[in-house]
C-alpha cells in the first residue's frame, strides 16, 4: 500500500479519539483545611456519575469532566463539610484551584476526628469541641484526655496525667509545633491554676498513648500536639462560670493575609476549694492572657506568633480541720487547728516565632525561635495542734460516734522559702517534603536552659511536748548551765542554692512510605531517628522509632498496627536534684524500648456507626530515675539506680450509642514495677522469734537480724484497672436538653511512710471512683433563621447554651494523699487527705 494511503489510514483511525479528547476537559487542584495543612484520601467525584478519585498525601487530585455540559463536583471527607461546585468549562480546558474545607459542626468527636490520614500512626485525633461539655472542676482541655484509654488521673483539680504507668514529667505537649513547659515547684492541685492549652483557640488536637514517630520529642510516654486556629472570618466566644471565665476574639480582615485569635481567661477555684476537709480563708486567682498572630508576608512566605502571659497565684489562711479515718473495730478523728499561712506564685511567659516558607506544593520549611520564662516562688509558715481522739463504737453508748478518749496531741511547723526561675530558649528548623506516596520530615534544634533554684524548707514535729525526734535534757545536771549546747533536731531540712546552665542539641530524620497491594490492601510504614546532646553530662542517645500499619480489602474495616521503637529520656532540672538539694552530674537519660500492637474496627450497630480500638504494649525500661510522688509533687532520688517494665492492655468503644451524638468507655489493665537495685532493708528479731516493732512489741532487745532485698516493687504509677465513660444523651422530643456525663474507676495507687525507702512503699490508696454529670439547653441553637429585618439583639450571636453540672455527683471520698502524724507513743497514723466533695457549677456560653 502506498505510504500516502496509509497516513490518510492512520489520520481517520486517530480522528475519533481526537475529537472525543476535544469533548473533555480537567480540573486539578488541592485540598486543605483551613489552616493550609493538605488533607489526604479526599473523595472526588461527578454528582450523580460513577467513578471519581482521591487527594494524594498533598492533597492534589485531578480529574476529567465532560466539556460544555454543566457538572457538580463534589468533594467530601470524614469530619469535614462537604464542598459542591458547578463548572461549565469548553473543551481542553485545564483548571486549578484551592479547595478549603470546613470541619463539621456535627458532635462526632471520635469518629469524624479520626481522619484517615492519623488512622495508620498511633496518633489519635480528639474533638475540641467537647472540652466545653464535660463537667469537670478543673475546667482544663486535659479533662478530655483523662477519659482515652491508657491515660489515668486520680485528682479532678489537676490538669496533670499519667500514661501507661510513667508520671506527668514524661509527657510531651506541643502547640503549633513548640514543646511546651509548666512551673516546677507546684505540689498540689489546688495550687496549679490554668494549664496552658486555651480551649477556645485550638483548631486539631492529636494525641499518642505511646509508639509515637521520631519526629516528637525526647519523652517515654506520651505525646500531645495541638494546632491553634487561623480564622477566616471573624468570631468568638464567651463563657461564664461560678469559678470564673473566659473569652476568646478571632478574625482574618481585609484580604485574610493577617490573622488572628486571641483568649482571656480567669479563674478561681474558691467555690471548689470550700470543699475541702480544711476549713481556711482560700484565695486563688488564676489569669492568663494568650495570642496566636500570622500575616502572609507572599504566596510562599508566612510568619507568625504565638505568646503567653500567665499568672497564676495561691493565697491560704488555714484554720482548722477534722478527718475521720480508721475501721470499724478503731474509728478514729483527727482535729487540727492552724495558724499562720501560705502563698505561692507562679508566673510564667512564653513566646515564639515561626516563620514558614512553601517554595511549592510538596515542601514545607520552618525557622521557630522561642523562648519560656517561669517565675517561682512558693512561702508558707503553718503551725498546727492536733488531736489524735478513738471514736465510741458501741452502738448501745449515749456517746455512739463521740469521742470515747484520746489517743495522743501534738504539733508540727512548717516552713518554706522556695524560689525558682527558669529560662528555656529553642532555635529550631523543621522541614517536610511530599513526594506521591512518600513523606520526609527532618528537624533540628539547640537548647539553652538556665535555672536558678533558692529553696529552704523544713518541718518539726512535736508530740507530748518535746520535738520529735529530740535531744537529751538536762536531768542530772547539778548546774544546768555548765549543760552542753543542744540542738533541736528536725525531722525534714531542705536549703540549697543552685544555678545552673546548660545546652542541648536535637535531631530527627523521619520518611514515611504508603502501598497499595495488588489486592488493594494498604500499607504504611514509618521509620526514623533522633538524636539528642546533652553538654551537662555529655551524653549522647540515638531513638530509633518504627510504625507498620496495615488495612486489609476486607468486607469489614479493619487496619492493624505496630509500633516499636527506642524512647530516651534526657533529664531536665528536677530529675537531677536530690533529697539533700545537690545535683548529679553523673546522671543519664532513663531509656523505654516500646513494643505496641493494636487493630481498631469501623463497624455499625443498629444502623450507626461505631469504632472498637485495641492495644497491647510492653515497655521496658532501664537506666530508671525513681521517684517519690505526693499528691501531684514528684521528687526523685537523682539516681539511675532501678529497672522497670510497664505492661497492659487498652480497649475503646466509640460511637451512637445515642443515634447523633458520640460517647466511648475505655478499659486499661497495666501492671507496672520497678526494682531498684542497690536498695535493701534489716528486720531486726527479738529473743522470742518476733520481728521488733517499734511501739508494737515489747521485747526491744536485738538477738538477730536478715538482711532482704524487695526486688520489684510497684512504681507509684501502678493502677492495675482504670475504666472511664463520656456518655452523651439528649431528650427524644427536645433535643436542645442535652446530658453528659463522665465516670471515672482507677484503682488503688501505691504508697508508704514519709521515709523515702521506696521499698515500703507498697500499701495501697482505696480507688478512685467519680461521676459528674451536666446538662445543657440550647438558648439559640446554632444555624437559627431569623426573619429579614429582624431586630433581635441576640441576632448576632450564632449560639448560646447554659448548663448545670453536678460535682461528684455519688458524694465519694477520694483520697489523694496522707498526712502522716504520731501519737505520745510514737505510733504514726496515715490520715487520708480527702479530694473535693459534690458541688454544684453553672455555665453560661456565648458563640458570636
Amino acid at each position: 500500500m502506498p505510504v500516502f494511503f496509509q497516513k490518510y489510514i492512520l489520520l481517520f483511525a486517530l480522528l475519533p479519539s481526537v475529537l472525543l479528547a476535544q469533548q473533555k476537559a480537567s480540573i486539578s487542584g488541592t485540598i486543605k483545611t483551613k489552616n493550609g495543612e493538605p488533607i489526604e484520601g479526599a473523595s472526588v467525584s461527578v454528582f450523580g456519575k460513577p467513578g471519581g478519585t482521591t487527594s494524594d498525601a498533598n492533597g492534589y487530585f485531578s480529574l476529567s469532566i465532560p466539556a460544555n455540559t454543566d457538572i457538580t463536583i463534589v468533594l467530601s471527607f470524614i469530619g469535614f463539610n462537604p464542598i459542591k461546585q458547578t463548572f461549565n468549562l469548553p473543551p481542553g480546558t485545564k483548571k486549578q484551584l484551592i479547595f478549603e474545607m470546613e470541619k463539621s459542626n456535627i458532635i462526632l468527636p471520635e469518629l469524624t476526628i479520626e481522619e484517615e490520614k492519623n488512622r495508620g500512626t498511633n496518633m489519635q485525633t480528639i474533638n475540641p469541641k467537647l472540652v466545653n461539655k464535660i463537667a469537670s472542676p478543673s475546667g482544663s482541655f486535659e479533662a478530655i484526655l483523662k477519659t482515652l484509654p491508657g491515660v489515668s488521673s486520680n485528682n479532678e483539680l489537676s490538669s496533670q496525667y499519667s500514661v501507661r504507668g510513667g508520671n506527668f514529667d514524661e509527657n510531651l505537649i506541643y502547640v503549633n509545633d513548640v514543646e511546651i513547659y509548666r512551673p516546677f515547684l507546684v505540689r498540689s492541685g489546688q495550687q496549679e491554676g490554668l494549664s496552658f492549652i486555651n480551649p477556645g483557640m485550638v483548631e486539631s488536637v492529636s494525641f499518642s498513648a505511646g509508639g509515637f514517630d521520631a519526629k516528637y520529642g525526647d519523652k517515654l510516654s506520651s505525646v500531645l500536639d495541638v494546632k491553634y486556629k487561623e480564622p477566616l472570618e471573624t468570631a468568638g466566644s464567651a463563657t461564664l462560670t461560678l469559678q470564673g471565665g473566659s473569652f476568646h476574639l478571632e478574625g482574618s480582615p481585609g484580604n485574610h493575609r493577617f490573622t488572628h485569635i486571641t483568649g482571656i481567661r480567669y479563674r478561681s477555684n474558691q467555690y471548689i476549694l470550700k470543699s475541702l476537709d480544711t476549713d481556711g480563708d482560700y484565695k486563688p486567682t488564676f489569669f492568663d492572657l494568650q495570642t496566636y498572630l500570622t500575616y502572609d508576608i507572599s504566596e510562599k512566605w508566612e510568619i507568625s506568633f504565638l505568646g503567653n502571659a500567665a499568672r497564676n497565684h495561691y493565697k491560704f489562711i488555714p484554720k482548722s480541720r477534722q478527718t475521720e479515718f480508721g475501721t470499724i473495730n478503731q474509728a478514729l478523728r483527727l482535729s487540727i487547728y492552724f495558724e499562720g499561712q501560705e502563698f505561692d506564685r507562679f508566673e510564667t511567659y512564653f513566646g515564639a516565632v515561626t516563620n514558614t516558607w512553601k517554595p511549592n506544593k510538596d515542601l514545607t520549611l520552618k525557622f521557630i525561635t522561642s523562648t519560656f520564662v517561669s517565675f517561682e516562688e512558693e512561702t508558707f509558715d503553718i503551725d498546727g495542734y492536733y488531736l489524735i481522739d478513738e471514736l465510741e463504737r458501741d452502738l448501745s453508748k449515749d456517746n455512739f460516734g463521740d469521742v470515747a478518749f484520746n489517743r495522743g496531741v501534738g504539733g508540727f511547723l512548717q516552713h518554706a522559702r522556695n524560689y525558682l526561675d527558669a529560662r528555656v530558649g529553642n532555635v529550631e528548623h523543621k522541614g517536610k517534603l511530599n513526594k506521591r506516596n512518600r513523606t520526609l520530615d527532618w528537624g533540628i534544634k539547640f537548647q539553652h536552659e538556665q535555672i536558678n533554684d533558692e529553696l529552704n524548707e523544713w518541718n518539726m514535729l512535736d508530740s507530748a511536748g518535746f520535738s520529735i525526734p529530740h535531744p537529751p535534757d538536762s536531768v542530772g545536771y547539778t548546774k544546768p548551765e555548765l549543760q552542753p549546747e543542744q540542738e533541736i533536731i528536725f525531722p525534714y531540712v531542705l536549703k540549697t542554692n543552685i544555678t545552673m546552665q546548660s545546652n542541648r542539641g536535637i535531631a530527627y530524620l523521619q520518611q514515611a512510605w504508603r502501598w497499595e497491594t495488588s489486592d488493594s490492601a494498604k500499607i504504611t510504614l514509618t521509620a526514623g531517628v533522633r538524636a539528642n546532646y546533652w553538654d551537662f553530662n555529655n551524653e549522647a542517645v540515638f531513638s530509633p522509632r518504627s510504625t507498620l500499619s496495615l488495612k486489609p480489602n476486607w468486607k469489614k474495616d479493619f487496619l492493624f498496627r505496630f509500633s516499636t521503637g527506642f524512647y530516651y529520656q534526657p533529664p531536665f532540672y528536677r530529675e537531677l536534684r536530690n533529697f539533700d538539694g545537690t545535683l548529679n552530674k553523673e546522671i543519664k537519660a532513663q531509656q523505654s524500648i516500646h513494643f505496641v500492637l493494636g487493630s481498631d474496627q469501623n463497624f455499625r450497630a443498629w444502623n450507626r456507626p461505631f469504632k472498637w480500638t485495641t492495644e497491647l504494649y510492653y515497655k521496658l525500661l532501664n537506666n530508671v530515675i525513681p521517684y517519690e510522688l505526693d499528691n501531684v509533687r514528684i521528687r526523685y532520688y537523682a539516681k539511675n539506680n532501678a529497672n522497670a517494665y510497664a505492661t497492659g492492655i487498652d480497649f475503646k468503644i466509640n460511637g451512637e450509642f445515642v443515634k447523633g451524638v458520640d460517647s466511648w468507655a475505655s478499659l486499661s489493665v497495666m501492671k507496672t514495677q520497678e526494682d531498684i537495685t542497690d536498695d535493701y532493708y534489716v528486720d531486726y528479731y527479738n529473743s522470742d522469734g518476733e520481728k521488733i516493732i517499734k511501739g508494737y512489741t515489747l521485747n526491744n532487745v536485738v538477738t538477730d537480724s536478715v538482711i532482704t532485698k524487695p526486688g520489684y516493687i510497684p512504681r507509684p504509677t501502678d493502677q492495675r484497672v482504670n475504666f472511664s465513660l463520656f456518655f452523651q444523651d439528649y431528650l427524644p422530643g427536645l433535643p436542645s436538653l442535652k446530658m453528659y456525663l463522665t465516670l471515672f474507676f482507677g484503682s488503688g495507687l501505691p504508697f508508704g511512710p514519709p521515709s523515702y525507702e521506696r521499698y515500703k512503699d507498697t500499701l495501697r490508696m482505696p480507688p478512685y471512683r467519680r461521676v459528674d454529670l451536666g446538662f445543657s439547653y440550647d438558648l439559640l441553637k446554632e444555624g437559627k433563621k431569623w426573619k429579614e429585618g429582624s431586630k433581635n439583639p441576640f441576632k448576632k450571636f450564632k449560639s448560646i447554651w447554659a448548663s448545670v453540672e453536678v460535682f461528684n455527683l455519688l458524694q465519694i471520698n477520694n483520697t489523694i494523699s496522707y498526712l502522716w502524724v504520731k501519737d505520745i507513743s510514737n505510733r504514726t497514723y496515715a490520715v487520708p487527705n480527702y479530694l473535693t466533695s459534690r458541688q454544684l457549677n453553672v455555665k453560661l456560653h456565648f458563640e458570636f
